[in-house]
């Protein structure tokens, strides 16, 4: 029987629109199964399911198992194909959906090499496409999106399926955004009605979990030192403490994550938050705040943590302070203190690890008279887990408003790094090393500039474009004329929306006739070729293969020779010595026996370099083979920090600096890249950008800044009290020995040798000196990057 799939949609009501609400018809489960991964689900006769291929050219893998522990394929009215093998490669590959799995099949006594296998899709499928079955008997269903890693110079990774099932009985549905499962096992696990508080004792080491489950729902926590409460001394989490420690509004998860007493104790470290939104500022709801607003008597929070707190002994107050999590505050121009609907989407969640015993209070704020709680007070769920549990820091990331939160990983290269570092700050999805203890910034800077360097880049995004039409989706997407790139060639490129703004920028490596890789900065680029490649009804495929390529950059005037001494090529590929710029080549660690790699001839640092990638699982590999080579050579590990200072003497742009969807690439500093003369074809954003350049109003520059105050992003540029720009960038220069700076100013003052003023403070109250220049600032010929150090 053939079944109409029923997928979400945004939650949408009087013309307001959260794509991150999404809503299911009633009696409709969601379970996202990822490449190369598996997932095991209850269904039950007359269940609808219903399988959505994400990105295209995803085989699926099922079997069905029935209760007597048989497995027939006619069950979900599909032929069988015998053995399961690529639900079996799932299990056995060591990702955490295989172990899930697993265990449900190990209780259930269920034996998957017995089960009867049957597919959808095949290699041909295009994103979106979409299968349906329907259950004929109870049982366990499991869903494989088979594939095993990526070589670096394939296209095969392994990408998302997602299952949809349509109960034929609602009530064996799962409640409407009921609480996610636990993490592990809890030992607490309690829920909380809008308008209630309730207080409980936690254990050193020990974790909290608190659980906005149904989205936009505000959640009031303050912990107590239970070794002070029994001294008769109340000493909880105070909020200004906390700011003035960790330098920030609230803590999130890395190294500044506690929240401290008055005394300087940390009580509770964040060690997970999928929100990233919260509240320090604000006491917990009170009394007084409803009776101003003409509502006395309206249940609020600090009543509610008086009552349960008085258990404890802990005295009233009228107003609590509190860390008010999922709470949107927001600062103005005029200081005045706001607040909007919360960031939080059903689900969404901090983890919390006690740093002593503890006596914790959490809320369900009743909020209804403003946007504290979106209008609409909804429940949470508080649970505990035991102090020996491993849960990894983590701060969720989404590639997209709508898409699902993943947590912060780790590079395949992390481990490497950790050798010399803890310093390591989220960065798109991941955690990158910002500077190294036994080197620091400025070490790490002159060791790219006079020797070489080593830095993570395993957070670019990659996408694999392929197909009959993957040259002609591309130079339609891109500014460059992609028809001019050569096998093995890399270029670099804008990407831009209709009215000229930039998406992105990035590199295309072209691997094949048909066969090109897109890097870029983020996932909107990669989507946004998907998307047109359908809306084009262009024959070509757009898949994600950022998690099966992770590379390293070595930049440096000896980098080529480093890496001369580890990698070998076959003789139909260039060499790295022979490699020219832009260039690409696969190479293997030692000899032809030896690991896969990719090696372009590309970088970000103004130095000669190159970047290397490899399978995940190769990555210590591959850093080792490198160090080994360089580290006598004086190589060095590079972090954020640095690679900041190299790339903006350089004259490289950054995303959310030179550069944001209302900047076109002339205004960027990247012109270069939209070759409007010598590009005939049409492409995204041409008549717009033709419209820009012919009328220009703004322009990227550089800044020699007098004495030694460093502007910030974002401070004004001005000429008298006008204001003609804005830093987007800027840095004391080591080897220029001198305050530099790129903003973007009006075209009628962008002429080198222009004198302006950047103003901080006010903008007026305080001003630098500063003077156009051309930029980049170092090495403007770009002989350094060409190699030629002579």
């Amino acid at each position: 029987m053939t079944v109409k799939p029923v997928f979400e949609h945004p939650f949408e009501r009087a013309g307001v629109i959260a794509p991150g609400l999404p809503i299911l018809p009633p009696g409709v489960e969601r379970h996202p199964v990822p490449g190369g991964g598996s997932r095991a689900v209850a269904v039950f006769r007359g269940d609808e399911i219903s399988l959505l291929n994400r990105e295209g050219g995803q085989v699926a893998e099922l079997v069905h198992f029935a209760p007597d522990r048989s497995s027939d394929a006619g069950r979900m009215g599909a032929r069988g194909r015998g053995r399961p093998d690529g639900i079996i490669a799932t299990l056995s590959n060591g990702s955490p959906s295989g172990a899930r799995v697993f265990k449900a099949l190990e209780r259930a006594g269920f034996d998957i090499a017995a089960g009867d296998a049957f597919t959808a899709f095949d290699a041909g499928s295009r994103a979106g496409d979409t299968a349906s079955f329907t259950c004929e008997c109870d049982g366990l269903l499991i869903v494989a999106a088979p594939g095993g890693p990526m070589a670096p110079d394939a296209q095969d990774a392994p990408t998302e399926i997602v299952l949809y099932v349509r109960r034929a009985d609602p009530a064996a549905a799962k409640p409407d955004l009921g609480p996610p499962d636990p993490l592990a096992d809890p030992l607490q696990d309690f829920n909380i009605q809008p308008g209630n508080a309730r207080a409980y004792e936690v254990k050193a080491g020990e974790f909290i979990q608190i659980v906005d489950v149904k989205g936009r729902e505000c959640s009031d926590f303050q912990a107590f030192s239970l070794r002070a409460l029994d001294r008769g001394l109340e000493r909880e989490i105070d909020p200004t403490t906390t700011r003035s420690l960790m330098g920030t509004l609230y803590p999130e998860p890395g190294i500044f994550s506690k929240y401290w007493t008055v005394d300087h104790e940390p009580l509770v470290e964040i060690v997970q938050d999928t929100c990233g939104r919260h509240d320090t500022f604000g006491l917990a709801c009170t009394a007084r705040y409803y009776e101003d607003l003409g509502y006395p008597g309206h249940v609020n929070c600090s009543d509610n943590i008086n009552a349960d707190l008085a258990r404890f002994g802990v005295r009233p107050r009228g107003g609590w302070p509190a860390i008010n999590f999922f709470f949107n505050t927001m600062l103005d121009d005029a200081n005045a203190i706001g607040m909007d609907d919360p960031w939080s989407r059903p689900g969404d969640y901090v983890l919390l690890r006690a740093l002593s015993d503890l006596v914790c209070v959490s809320t369900a704020c009743p909020c209804d008279v403003d946007p504290a709680n979106g209008w609409n007070p909804t429940d949470i769920q508080v649970r505990t887990y035991r102090a020996g549990e491993e849960f990894s820091r983590s701060i969720g990331y989404r590639k997209s408003a709508e898409a699902d939160v993943e947590e912060t990983k780790k590079t395949g290269f992390h481990d490497c790094f950790a050798r010399h570092t803890r310093d390591f700050v989220e960065y798109n999805g991941y955690w990158l090393p910002n500077s190294f203890a036994n080197y620091g910034p400025i070490a790490e800077y002159w060791a790219c500039r006079e020797k070489a360097a080593v830095m993570d880049l395993s957070p670019l995004r990659k996408y694999e474009v392929t197909g009959p039409d993957a040259e002609a989706l591309l130079q339609r997407c891109v500014t460059r004329d992609v028809k001019k790139l050569s096998q093995g060639q890399v270029v670099y490129t804008a990407m831009c929306y209709e009215h000229g703004g930039m998406i992105d920028d990035g590199t295309i490596y072209r691997l094949g006739d048909n066969n090109f890789r897109w890097i870029g900065g983020n996932d909107t680029s990669g989507l946004w070729l998907r998307e047109q490649a359908e809306k084009l009804g262009l024959n070509a495929w757009v898949r994600s293969s950022t998690d099966q390529l992770h590379n390293i950059a070595v930049q440096g005037p000896l980098s080529r020779e480093i890496l001369a001494e580890v990698f070998w090529t076959p003789p139909t590929r260039p060499s790295v010595e022979e490699l020219g710029w832009f260039r690409l080549t696969v190479a293997r660690i030692g000899d032809v026996h030896g690991t896969a790699v990719v090696i372009s001839r590309t970088g970000y640092s103004g130095e000669l370099g190159y970047e290397i990638f490899c399978h995940p699982k190769d990555a210590v590999e591959v850093f080792d083979a490198v160090w080994k080579a360089g580290a006598p050579k004086g190589l060095a590990p590079l972090g954020l920090a640095a690679l900041d200072m190299i790339r903006i003497e350089a004259g490289l742009i950054f995303a959310g600096s030179e550069f944001d969807d209302q900047t076109d690439p002339m205004e960027a500093g990247i012109g270069f890249t939209v070759p409007l003369k010598s590009k005939t074809d049409d492409f995204i954003g041409r008549a717009a950008l033709e419209e820009r350049k012919a009328h220009p109003h703004r322009k990227l520059v550089g800044f020699d800044v007098e004495g030694g105050v460093v502007p910030s992003p974002g401070d004004c540029v001005r000429l008298g009290k006008a204001q003609v720009g804005e830093i987007t960038s800027a840095m004391k220069s080591p080897i220029l020995g001198k305050v530099i700076a790129l903003g973007r100013v009006a075209i009628a003052h962008a002429q080198p040798g222009t004198a302006l003023e950047i103003g901080q403070l006010d903008g007026q109250q305080k001003r630098l000196k500063a003077t156009v220049v051309p930029y980049p600032h170092f090495d403007p010929k770009k002989e350094r990057v060409k190699g030629n150090y002579s």
